[in-house]
């Protein structure tokens, strides 16, 4: 196996591109596909080796059936919007190709995502011996498989607790911009928060509580409870989970964007008139921002991303964090890209690296979580996500510990 089809040419799209373009040896035929050929083009021109383009529409089965038959794919990595996850595997299963993703399904019409859409394709690709891997960027990601390389190689006899703490500070120097797709970026902020504790679902109102979580490398930061949809697969995987909670942080700009936004109904996904059209506000906002893959000249500073693991090892109880630091200036000057774009970049060529040499395998649909987690995170440190394992000594995060949910 050393033929993948990359689809959607957006900003973290041209880093996986990028990233399998540096390594011909894995990735022998690259083929990159997006709604806009002149997006492609331009990824293009950014690899190292020459790779293949290809126009697609992947809302459209039929349209991408007939690029999969026309490129024969070992693996099609999407890069697409979570709504074309689920033509994309309809695809997939329609031409016997494995598939990956890195980001779950959401419907357009409501801001929510959830796995039981994906989930429910087990059986067929079973049936049909073929893998789907979800969830294979960050966070999903590598938080997941943090996770799983902290239970798979006894670090804890049992995970108690986990909270997923995303940390960007960086700073791009526009007034209001997301670090990718605005819509999916304000979708998933302004949805209600939700987490898990002793086996239950709990829902809070959209950014309603909120910490100081200390980050290695940048320093305490103000970070917001919110719903990530890694929860719902860890909760299933990882043993003797008691509580999962998702951190992110938010500049007070941003929250005071957002606010207006939100008041005004720019984040509506319901249709409202304009000049006698039926026009989306969350779409027209959308194409009021800044695209994310234009940030990335002069943004500085860092990302500091993981997982803060809590339970017991030979009976005494232990504290743990996983995590990495990436620089967006580091970032922009290896593929033009800021580190959030990266971040997510990476990951998915390490998946198809570990699914090409059979260190991932299995016939249905898999969370990255039920994999074997030291050769990704060997292989992900070699291609630019360096991961670091630390203790949590008491009185370090005592904050984000003391919040009662």
């Amino acid at each position: 196996m050393d033929r993948v089809l990359i689809i959607g040419a957006g900003a973290a799209g041209s880093v996986v591109a990028q990233k399998c373009a540096m390594d011909r040896e894995t990735f022998k035929h690259i083929t990159l596909a997006s709604r806009r050929l002149v997006s492609c083009e331009n990824v293009a021109a950014l690899c190292q080796t020459p790779i293949e383009i290809a126009q697609v529409d992947a809302d459209n089965v039929e349209e991408t059936i007939a690029l999969i038959e026309k490129v024969k794919p070992d693996l099609v990595i999407n890069m697409a919007l979570p709504y074309q996850d689920l033509p994309i595997m309809d695809a997939c299963l329609a031409t016997k190709t494995h598939y990956m993703d890195t980001a779950n399904y959401e419907p357009r019409d409501v801001a929510k995502f959830e796995y039981h859409w994906q989930w429910a394709y087990q059986e067929r690709f079973k049936e049909a011996g073929l893998t789907a891997i979800l969830g294979c960027g960050f966070d999903p990601g590598c938080t997941n498989i943090y996770c799983a390389y902290a239970q798979q190689e006894g670090l804890f006899d049992e995970i108690e607790y986990i909270d997923i703490v995303d940390c960007n500070a960086g700073d791009h120097g526009k007034t209001f911009a997301t670090n990718f797709n605005p819509e999916i970026n304000l979708r998933e902020v302004t949805q209600d928060g939700r987490y898990w504790k002793d086996g239950n679902w709990i829902e809070i109102p959209a950014l309603s509580i909120r910490t100081m979580i200390d980050y290695p490398e940048v320093g305490p930061k103000m970070s917001y409870l919110i719903y990530h949809e890694e929860e719902e697969s860890l909760v299933k995987h990882i043993k003797g989970l008691k509580q999962i909670r998702f951190w992110m942080t938010f500049g007070d700009e941003y929250i005071k964007h957002l606010d207006v936004f939100k008041s005004i109904g720019l984040i509506g996904l319901e249709p409202i008139k304009h000049k006698g059209m039926d026009i989306i506000p969350m779409e027209f906002l959308k194409d009021l921002l800044p695209v994310p893959s234009t940030l990335a000249e002069g943004y500085t500073g860092k990302t500091s991303i993981g997982v803060i693991l809590r339970g017991t090892k030979d009976g005494q109880p232990v504290s743990k964090m996983i995590y990495n630091v990436c620089d967006h200036a580091e970032t922009n000057k290896e593929v033009s890209a800021q580190a959030v774009s990266y971040t997510t970049g990476v990951p998915p060529v390490s998946g198809a690296a570990m699914f090409f040499k059979g260190e991932w395998s299995g016939a249905g649909v898999f969370n990255v979580e039920q994999f074997p987690a030291k050769p990704f995170l060997e292989d992900v440190t070699k291609r630019g996500l360096p991961w670091h394992v630390i203790d949590v000594p008491m009185g370090k995060q005592d904050e984000l510990f003391a919040v009662e949910t």
